[in-house]
């Protein structure tokens, strides 16, 4: 009997940990996408931001079926036009598009000290048929990080050597990445050769310029990779997947996103890519783009700063510069959007518009660089970047300011009209071990 009752506790033990096994991966899952839009939707009452400056009071904003169908005043709305229209009160709450997060290498890496689960970087200098968006991870616990602070839509960016490949523009909520498809291979990016090399010097605990010995070489490959593929695109003959690639590049339908930082490379890059026929440039990164504003306004290129939330560059520089670029930059003329590399910080972009808004821009103004502007320099805003009637109805609720990390909070999040899941794993152990610990109180 008692070798009866082991056999009997062995198996419960042997049951709980096959459970324990199966079910542990659902906890860890990110929210399902929601299910689409079943009935028209109508937010009433909120301060609606626009994304293109305007801001409307006592708003109504209308979608159905994913789409704006209403972004009016309330006092310019009847019953009638509501009439079908579930209504909610957003009275007192402030209404924004959804964010876009340009050059980011989101879904790509998970842990980056975990190799097997960092994919957003493939072997060799000249990759512009690279396709980041095949490797898109929809499953990755950092996207709903990103939601919950209002970032909706992103730029999945390779990154590597010279050409490390195209990126590709993506909603937040999908189930895989065709799903999640915005835009495919909206850009080649292109990381610009260094004239001047840092090292750190530990005689002197100083950082030091070294001149580039290979500078000439790398800007001449480069040169000859665009000869190669016009004369490629010319003849019309053959099937080279890299030249094939950057076929867009020459008729417009490709951007090419330039990532430089020194003033003489910004200026060389543009001149150097302007004399092949590269019809839509857009400079990344761009640390010393105030020094060139001028040059980059007369040549209609906009600018994707990176990191405003860090210290300048340059030890001579004013501490607050950084702070200030977005709205130096704006003043020229030229057209600008926010990003952050990497992903552990990415999620605070509104926060980062808030802080330009602080020095300098006005909070509509801010907004726009996270909005319409980011849209814009994507080549999407058409469907994205602000609300208006047609778009796409991605729709954050926040009881506060979005670019103020003490009051803003999302009550409500639409991604084209789907009223999403904003819970994620930071969520779901602070319940965790709230329940835990209350349950020991009690």
């Amino acid at each position: 009997m008692l070798h009866q009752k082991n056999i009997k506790t062995m198996l419960k033990h042997i049951l709980k940990i096959i459970l324990a096994l199966f079910t542990l991966p659902l906890l860890a899952q990110v929210p399902a996408p929601a299910p689409p839009q079943e009935s028209p939707i109508a937010l009433v009452g909120g301060t609606a931001h626009i994304g293109n400056g305007e801001v409307i009071e006592n708003a109504v904003i209308g979608f159905e079926e994913g789409k704006l169908t209403i972004v009016a005043s309330a006092s310019s709305v009847n019953d009638e036009q509501l009439s079908g229209y579930e209504q909610i009160d957003v009275s007192g709450k402030h209404l924004y598009p959804g964010f876009i997060l340009p050059n980011t290498n989101l879904g790509l890496v998970e842990i980056n000290a975990v190799r097997a689960t960092v994919d957003d970087e493939e072997t060799g200098g000249l990759n512009p048929n690279v396709r980041s968006i095949i490797a898109y991870n929809t499953d990755s616990e950092a996207i709903p990080t990103m939601r919950f602070n209002g970032i909706l839509y992103a730029q999945i960016t390779p990154e590597g050597d010279r050409i490390p490949g195209t990126s590709s523009i993506v909603g937040l909520d999908a189930w895989n990445w065709e799903d999640a498809v915005i835009k495919t291979d909206d850009a080649i990016h292109l990381n610009w050769p260094r004239r001047y090399a840092r090292e750190y010097d530990y005689a002197t605990f100083s950082v030091n310029r070294v001149k580039s010995k290979t500078y000439a070489e790398d800007v001449q490959a480069i040169e000859m990779l665009m000869e190669d593929a016009k004369a490629y695109i010319e003849k019309g003959v053959g099937n080279n997947l890299k030249l094939e690639a950057m076929k867009g590049l020459f008729d417009g339908s490709t951007a090419m996103h330039v990532h430089a930082d020194a003033a003489q490379e910004i200026v060389e890059s543009v001149k150097v890519l302007k004399a092949y026929g590269i019809q839509k440039i857009v400079l990344v990164e761009a640390e010393e783009a105030i020094h060139v504003a001028d040059f980059l306004s007369e040549h209609e290129i906009p600018v994707v700063i990176s990191n405003v939330h860090r210290l300048p560059d340059k030890p001579e520089d004013a501490i607050d510069l950084p702070y200030r670029m977005p709205s130096m930059l704006m003043q020229e003329g030229v057209e600008v959007a926010l990003m952050y590399r990497g992903v552990t910080n990415a999620r605070n972009l509104p926060f980062y518009a808030g802080t330009a808004a602080t020095y300098g821009l006005s909070k509509e103004e801010a907004l726009q660089c996270i909005t319409l502007n980011a849209a814009k320099i994507l080549g999407v805003d058409d469907m994205i970047g602000s609300l208006e009637v047609g778009k796409h109805a991605s729709i954050l609720v926040s009881s506060g300011d979005a670019l103020d990390m003490k009051t803003n909070i999302m009550e409500h999040v639409f991604y084209e009209g789907r009223k999403i899941n904003l819970e994620g794993m930071q969520q779901r152990l602070y319940k965790k071990y709230k329940e835990k610990y209350e349950s020991q109180q009690n």
